[in-house]
């Protein structure tokens, strides 16, 4: 396949990742579904209440990757051994870890004190609050690393992960209009049409550089960086690579056809139908070292997500919790999930959402791939150093 029939397939690949739920969702409400169109996102109508069929499979499901993460000789991976720490001297924190400190305290104290001065302070905290964040990870990472970070070997590549998550979010943001509204703000009155679309643009830009920090960031631990890497090896023929496409395919139409009973899709759908055209055009994706039995890129991503979603569902309930008035937060968002939503122990996603991150890191990671694939511009995050 030459190079320019494999980028096209890509092409035509990500645009049935918006066509065929658009074709569902117009087959199944006989025109455009509840809520399309409104940013950001509004409540359209109250899901299907809570299903104990469906919790209970949801469980099942979660108990067995609950299962493969933290018992993985279970499953088949072998342990290796562990690497001795160097003894050399270590690594001072950067100066923009130290800079982004005061940054980061400040932005959350007045995302939940709702300060106000001339103007409500809290509006404006999200950016410089997740900004800040993504640095002192960055810090973290080139003082275990041994001065090896983003920032300090690749700066590009920072700014390329901030225009290809401003982008990114807003297809899932699209694509939550054909689940009936996943999530939704409610508080969407703070800023112009125009304003909350250049407001939102900037918060976009926080979510692929902070997944990609902690996944360095988990790289730098050898308990995390050989736990997954000596797994089964799982080398797949082209005809299942057609078929997992298929798949994809067919669960991106459902996902519109069905927008309840398969809202799960709008995480998952990406996965087979992206990462199978990746393969099939000869690109490499997460899942290429499947193949000699190392699971560490689509695990490690997956944590890294998760551990970023708490911080995620931390901040933004924050921001509720401790004042009886509505939120005034833009940022703050609310989920309606049919059937699952139940058992919730600090924040607005209930306990069982939290299993979606492990799938949406994998999501940003071949969102990613895509366009540097598409766009010509290099795609590895990694970097070099000593690590302990």
């Amino acid at each position: 396949m030459l190079r320019k029939n494999k980028i096209l397939f890509l092409i035509v690949t990500f645009a049935l990742i918006f066509l065929l739920p658009l074709i569902g969702s117009l087959s199944k409400w006989k025109g455009l579904p509840p809520g399309y169109g409104e940013f950001p996102a509004q409540k359209a109508e109250a899901d299907p209440g809570f299903s104990l069929l469906y919790f209970s499979l949801a469980c099942i499901v979660a108990l067995v990757i609950t299962l493969v993460l933290v018992f993985p000789r279970w499953f088949g991976f072998k342990k290796i051994k562990e690497e001795a720490a160097p003894t050399d001297g270590a690594t001072p924190f950067p100066v923009w870890f130290w800079w982004s400190l005061p940054v980061f305290a400040v932005s959350w104290f007045l995302m939940w004190a709702r300060v106000k001065l001339v103007i409500s302070l809290e509006y404006y905290t999200f950016v410089p609050l997740w900004w800040s964040f993504i640095l002192i990870l960055d810090g973290l990472v080139y003082k275990r690393n041994k001065g090896a970070s983003i920032i300090s070997r690749k700066p590009h590549v920072m700014q390329l992960l901030a225009v290809v998550s401003c982008f990114s979010w807003f297809a899932f943001e699209f694509l939550n209009f054909f689940v009936i509204e996943n999530w939704y703000y409610p508080n969407d009155k703070v800023f112009s049409n125009f304003g909350n679309v250049f407001w939102f643009s900037l918060s976009y830009t926080t979510v692929l550089p902070a997944i990609f920090e902690w996944y360095l960031l988990l790289k730098t631990f050898s308990a995390f960086r050989n736990r997954y890497k000596n797994g089964p090896k799982f080398n797949v023929s082209r005809a299942f690579l057609i078929l997992y496409y298929v798949l994809g395919l067919i669960l991106a139409f459902g996902m519109g056809y069905y927008p309840y009973v398969l809202f799960w899709v709008l995480w998952v759908a990406l996965v087979p139908m992206l990462s199978a055209a990746m393969a099939l055009a000869g690109f490499w994706t997460p899942f290429t070292p499947v193949k000699n039995g190392d699971w560490s890129s689509v695990i490690l991503i997956g944590l890294a997500t998760l551990f970023n979603g708490f911080f995620w569902e931390l901040w933004n309930f924050g921001s509720e919790w401790f004042h009886d008035s509505l939120p005034t937060n833009p940022n703050y968002w609310k989920y309606s999930v049919p059937y699952l939503d139940k058992f919730h122990i600090f924040s607005e996603m209930p306990v069982l959402g939290y299993f979606g991150y492990l799938f949406f890191g994998l999501n940003c990671w071949i969102i990613w791939l895509i366009a540097a694939y598409i766009f010509k511009f290099n795609a590895d995050i990694d970097v070099t150093g000593d690590q302990s």
